[in-house]
């Protein structure tokens, strides 16, 4: 049995080496959170964060990941779904379809560690996710927010007190 060091907790699962980490995740630890959408890595769907940086799940096979590497799954992220990006995209009404948006968030979290206050152009070079509803827009405003930074027409201060609150 290989494990893996998913969400804080160590599983083990009994995938091949070649199985890319996407599938160990959805398929034999149950966090269907992280979606499949392209396959070949140019999507971003299946972002997740190993040692905290941005990966794509579904070309990175489960046993490139070492047990002592920790992987944050979207389930991993906020348990209770309160990190301020989460709050943010709600805030900004940032999904329609939803699908990306997991992946989507969890590349905006890297970025937001690394660059706790992001230009457009950090966006840019950062949030490589694909959108098929091209919420874009919204996307760029709610990391904004999140950061804390001003946002026309966004009340910025609510949801950074809400979140510091919590």
């Amino acid at each position: 049995m290989a494990r893996l060091n998913v969400n804080g907790v160590v599983r083990e699962h009994n995938a091949e080496p070649d199985t890319p980490l996407l599938w160990v995740l959805r398929e034999q630890l149950g966090l269907t959170g992280t979606k499949y959408g392209c396959g070949v890595a140019q999507c971003g769907s299946c972002t997740v964060h190993i040692d905290g940086v941005a990966v794509r799940s579904c070309v990175l096979p489960a046993s490139a990941v070492q047990p002592t590497q920790k992987v944050v799954t979207i389930e991993g992220l906020a348990p209770r779904g309160d990190h301020p990006l989460q709050k943010a995209w709600v805030a900004n009404d940032v999904p329609q379809c939803g699908y990306c948006q997991s992946g989507m968030i969890m590349a905006a979290a890297a970025l937001l560690r690394d660059k706790p206050r992001p230009t457009d152009a950090d966006i840019d070079a950062a949030i490589t996710n694909i959108c098929r509803c091209g919420t874009y827009s919204r996307v760029r405003t709610a990391i904004k927010q999140a950061s804390g930074q001003r946002v026309a027409g966004v009340d910025v201060v609510h949801i950074v007190k809400t979140v510091r609150e919590a």
